[in-house]
């Protein structure tokens, strides 16, 4: 597709051939993949190249917004309103918070994080109850997450009824003042009448304010039956998804989102107290697709690169002008603009990463300050023609930028390597740099 100014109906076949693969294979369900892949072609069709990206990358585009926006928050609110992904307290206190889902969803834990959150982020008075009168380790199980997240526990025991046991327990956060009430639900390994019934029951008793549904990311295509079947019986307000630390792309958040019709609202990143985290879903989407947050990337460098001034350079080596000290400056302080190493590193694909996986990042960035101090340290003479740069000098140098002399020596050796490298590449400049970045070719990066 390189070389053509616009995404026409021929182009755009194969790629999204690869789109609905990559959906597939991150357990998106087909009914969803395959609306999706139409609203995406929709939009794609005959829209004109912007500035430097070949019609790959702004298909890529595309994919990747229309795959936030599908999860994500609708973006339909005013200034100042609250984003349908933020958990809604707006109500007389208690504010009744209800877990819905399947037993092995992680219900009970995320209960416990989510007060966690609620206490932290919210600052929050929370108290959490268990209506699993099923499965006593339940209510054992949320004392002991409950007491770790520095919430308060209301005690439950197997012979009540779950209706009596949420009333006992919203009661008794009335009287006490507190701000929220977690209550944790029973769960099946399958759906059945009877888990429906209940949980119908005690909604219509509690009236919450959230009502979450809880889902495993890694049970991929059976996600839709279930989220469909807890749509059915109850008002979802939002999702939560969970495990998204295993193995799983969580293509189950873009089914899950398109049955409910609720915004995901959180996702369990650990099994720590603390791993829940506000769903992004910028991030989730490059995920889902398997390619690393590669449109941020390719904002980024629109935004931050200077092209003309990369445009000079490259015009400047090819002409043999050589490629001095204040190009390496300039090329550094571009770098900066894009969010430094760690930045460039986080957006770019697992694949490309894998090399650098090992690197100390903090310690590169450090050393990248170092040489922007040292550079800054020279005359224009010095910058303009390095090979002037003797043993006076480099004291002067390292004196200036509060360095040793060895790091002087040092940043020397890697620009020489960067000089090295820019007459291989006879001016391809940043783009081609990024491109190497993995494989440790970056001022900088440790070897």
């Amino acid at each position: 597709m390189r070389g053509q100014a616009r995404i026409t109906e021929s182009n755009v076949q194969d790629m999204l051939r690869e789109v609905r693969m990559a959906l597939l294979e991150a357990d998106v369900a087909l009914p969803v993949v395959r609306d999706f892949i139409a609203r995406v072609k929709e939009k794609a069709l005959g829209q004109e190249v912007t500035g430097s990206l070949n019609p790959g990358q702004a298909l890529v585009g595309i994919v990747h917004r229309e795959l936030a926006a599908t999860m994500g928050d609708s973006g339909q609110h005013a200034p100042g309103q609250r984003p349908e992904s933020e958990l809604n307290l707006a109500t007389q206190p208690p504010a009744v918070i209800l877990m819905a889902g399947l037993q092995g969803s992680g219900k009970t834990t995320t209960s416990a994080k989510l007060a966690r959150h609620l206490i932290e982020k919210r600052k929050k008075k929370v108290l959490t109850v268990s209506a699993d009168v099923y499965r006593p380790a339940a209510i054992e199980q949320l004392k002991t997450v409950t007491k770790q997240a520095g919430a308060e526990w209301f005690p439950s025991a197997a012979d009540q009824k779950p209706r009596d046991i949420a009333l006992a327990a919203l009661d008794h956060a009335r009287r006490h003042y507190f701000d929220v009430l977690i209550v944790d639900t029973a769960g099946r390994l399958g759906i059945d009448e009877a888990l429906m019934d209940e949980i119908s029951e005690l909604h219509a008793a509690l009236n919450p304010i959230e009502t979450l549904f809880v889902v495993d990311a890694m049970q991929g295509q059976d996600a839709i039956n279930v989220a469909r079947a807890f749509k059915d019986a109850l008002p979802l307000t939002g999702v939560v998804l969970t495990k998204l630390d295993g193995d799983s792309r969580g293509g189950a958040a873009l089914s899950v989102r398109q049955v409910t019709g609720a915004p995901i609202k959180f996702a369990g990143t650990s099994e720590k107290i603390d791993g829940l985290e506000v769903f992004d879903a910028e991030r989730h989407a490059g995920r889902v697709l398997g390619m690393g947050d590669i449109v941020a990337l390719v904002e980024e460098v629109q935004k931050g690169v200077d092209m003309q001034a990369a445009q000079q350079l490259a015009e400047k080596v090819k002409s043999g002008g050589g490629f001095d000290l204040n190009d390496f400056l300039s090329q550094i302080s571009q770098m900066k603009k894009m969010g430094g190493l760690a930045g460039l590193m986080d957006k770019l694909p697992s694949q490309l990463t894998a090399k650098a996986a090992g690197a100390d990042m903090g310690r590169a960035e450090k050393d990248v300050r170092r040489m922007e101090g040292m550079i800054n340290s020279m005359t224009a003479l010095e910058r303009r023609k390095p090979e002037l740069i003797k043993a006076s000098r480099k004291r002067r140098i390292a004196a200036g930028a509060g360095v040793q002399v060895q790091e002087v020596n040092r940043m020397l050796n890697q620009f020489e390597q960067m000089q090295g490298m820019m007459k291989k590449m006879k001016g391809g400049g940043l783009m081609k740099m990024m491109k190497r970045m993995g494989g440790g070719g970056f001022p900088g990066m440790p070897r």
